[in-house]
This record gives structure tokens, C-alpha cells and sequence, in this order.
């Protein structure tokens, strides 16, 4: 006796894929009215960012921040600088202020 295999379910994939995949997504389908699946609203990227604003007088909190980041999201992250200089708020052009991950694909599901 053959079984029905279920094509969208993998064990490689995160709970949340599977949801959207098997539970969402045709949900989306029928309440847009769209012919084609591929029509279907997704997610493309999750950003998580942090700005650190102790990050001006104290370089070390920005290090601590980081390696925080990094052990939460489980990639490694990138450091944002200023783009122009604020003398109101002692900033200066080029001077680090925070960290941000751009998550994709099968880590922005596990994520």
C-alpha cells in the first residue's frame, strides 16, 4: 500500500516556513483572490538592528553589544557608522553607532 507523502513538509524546515507554506499562504491565496501562488506576499528579509548610543563616549559597550548580537541571532554582525557629523549629539563622520544582521532565507525562518 503506497502512502501519500507530504511534498511541502521536510524535516529540514523551520516551523514557522512550514506554517506559511502549508497553512498561510493558501490563506493569503484565497483572501487576495490571486491565480498563482507565486503572486503571494512573502518575506524576503528580516534586519534586526541595534543602536548604541553609550557607543560615542565608550567603544568597549559597542564590542559587549556585538558579541550579544551575535549570540542571539547566530551570525555575525556588522557594524553601522555615521553617514554625517552632528555636533549637537558630539558625532562625527565615520564614528561607529550601532550593529544590525540581515537574515535570509532558511535563518529567517529558525530566527
Amino acid at each position: 500500500m503506497a502512502t501519500k507523502k507530504n511534498i511541502t513538509a521536510s524535516p529540514g524546515r523551520a516551523r514557522l516556513e512550514t506554517e506559511y507554506i502549508e497553512k498561510i499562504r493558501p490563506a493569503l491565496k484565497d483572501s487576495l483572490k490571486v491565480a498563482n501562488v507565486m503572486q503571494v506576499p512573502r518575506l524576503e528579509k528580516i534586519v534586526v538592528n541595534i543602536g548604541v548610543k553609550e557607543a560615542v563616549s565608550d567603544s568597549k559597550v559597542l564590542a559587549s553589544v556585538i558579541k550579544t548580537l551575535d549570540n542571539i541571532v547566530g551570525q555575525k554582525s556588522v557594524r553601522t557608522v555615521a553617514r554625517k557629523s552632528i555636533a549637537g549629539f558630539k558625532i562625527r563622520e565615520g564614528m561607529p553607532l550601532g550593529v544590525r544582521v540581515t537574515l535570509r532565507r532558511h535563518q529567517m525562518y529558525t530566527f
